[in-house]
């Protein structure tokens, strides 16, 4: 506060003080790169009448830097309201809505495809580019560019191009510092004339980074100060009063998907890959975890040989719990499965005798088994698709060297 304000507040003044408009004016004079504070003294009409202070830029700099800006800067008027909250009409049918919400589809689709016909040389420079960088690539915009940005941004990163996010009004007043001259800067600016984004131009061309500019607007400054122009133009908005960026953003994350993608074919980008940097949450566990991570080993795998009795097959499921159990022949070499659907149907024969008969009249012959290589993910499907509850895995001489069933998978949160 200077000099002159704090006067004013220690003397709680409730009427206008004229003065201080000169004073502020003189020390304009004085020190013209310095923003300069004005304070207007207002009577709130309060029971306290104590006085309110508005306190604006008046800043020979900021107005450099922001003319734009600066230039719809305004003081409300003395007794304006904020904007009410819209009431809605009863009388809108439900009809007219989805008309509504099917026609924003099909403007956007609109735009789709009129973007897809202009993927052409510039799209391919801007990926030989980011393929070429060493560093990252840094993605910025303001406003509703700034969110689509910052969706690539995770795009890239999650797909194999380290990318990170930055907000160009912070870039301006320090955030610059995180960008190295190793970086590629993707600049997203519908207009092409975001003042936030053109003032860090200077500085990016002087550190010689590449800068690819997404905007809707050839002509505009952005685009023709940036090394890469990528045109995101749309017909039209889908919002009716061509107000809110609608076609707009869907055509610009479009083209951050596309970037991503022909990205990820030209690094080879694999699911293991992708897997790697997805490791919380029901994605990581479907892509990381493998069979090994969940299987029972060693001597908590059921297994009989294949002259052994029923009832000993029986033992051995009870001790294991699996609700299974492998046989085997003298090499150890996997050569049926008994269950309990077997035991089952075994039971449903009447000409049976249970208590001598062999396992090896009564398993299942080639069963299905699994790698213990594989993921949990696959042990699943197989469960899924051939109607059974537990497997038997093996190694490359078919060996057993694991059992699971689907409680192990539904523990591990596989399914």
């Amino acid at each position: 506060m200077d000099g002159a304000a704090h006067q004013v507040a220690q003397g709680r003044v409730d009427h206008p003080v004229p003065g201080q408009r000169q004073f502020a004016a003189e020390r304009f004079r004085h020190h013209r790169r310095l923003e300069v504070h004005s304070v207007r003294s207002l009577d709130l009409r309060l029971r306290a009448r104590q006085a309110g202070f508005d306190e604006f830029t008046y800043g020979f700099g900021v107005q450099q830097a922001f003319p734009n800006k600066m230039a719809a800067y305004s003081i409300p008027p003395p007794g304006s309201r904020m904007p009410q909250t819209l009431s809605s009409n009863p009388a809108v049918q439900d009809a007219q809505l989805v008309a509504s919400g099917r026609r924003v589809i099909e403007i956007e689709a609109q735009a789709l495809t009129a973007l897809a016909n202009r993927i052409d040389g510039g799209f391919s420079a801007a990926c030989r580019a980011i393929l070429a960088c060493h560093g990252r690539v840094v993605a910025t915009g303001m406003g509703k560019s700034g969110h689509i940005a910052r969706k690539i941004a995770a795009t890239l990163a999650s797909t194999g191009t380290p990318a990170f996010y930055v907000h160009p009004g912070e870039a301006g007043h320090g955030d610059l510092g995180m960008i190295t001259d190793a970086d590629v800067v993707l600049a997203l600016s519908y207009s092409g004339e975001s003042d936030e984004l053109l003032m860090l131009l200077p500085v990016l061309k002087r550190q010689g980074n590449t800068v690819i500019a997404m905007t809707g607007k050839p002509a505009s400054t952005l685009a023709r100060e940036c090394s890469i122009h990528l045109d995101v133009s749309v017909p039209a908005e889908a919002c009716p009063l061509d107000l809110a960026p609608t076609s707009s953003t869907t055509a610009t994350l479009a083209m951050g998907d596309a970037l991503a993608v022909a990205l990820l074919e030209a690094r080879g980008f694999t699911a293991d890959d992708f897997a790697r940097s997805h490791p919380a949450g029901s994605l990581g566990r479907r892509l990381l975890l493998h069979i090994t991570d969940v299987m029972h080993a060693g001597d908590d795998v059921p297994r009989v040989t294949e002259d052994a009795t029923l009832s000993e097959a029986l033992m051995e499921m009870s001790r294991k719990r699996l609700g299974m159990t492998a046989v085997v022949d003298a090499g150890q070499r996997l050569v049926g499965l008994f269950t309990d659907g077997d035991l089952r149907r075994t039971l449903d024969n009447p000409a049976l005798d249970i208590r001598h008969a062999r396992i090896a009249d009564l398993m299942t012959r080639q069963p299905k088994t699994i790698g213990a290589d594989q993921l949990a993910v696959e042990a699943a499907r197989m469960m899924e698709t051939h109607k059974i509850s537990g497997l038997i895995v093996v190694d490359a001489e078919q060996r057993p060297v694991g059992a699971l069933n689907i409680h192990d998978l539904l523990r591990a949160r596989v399914v």
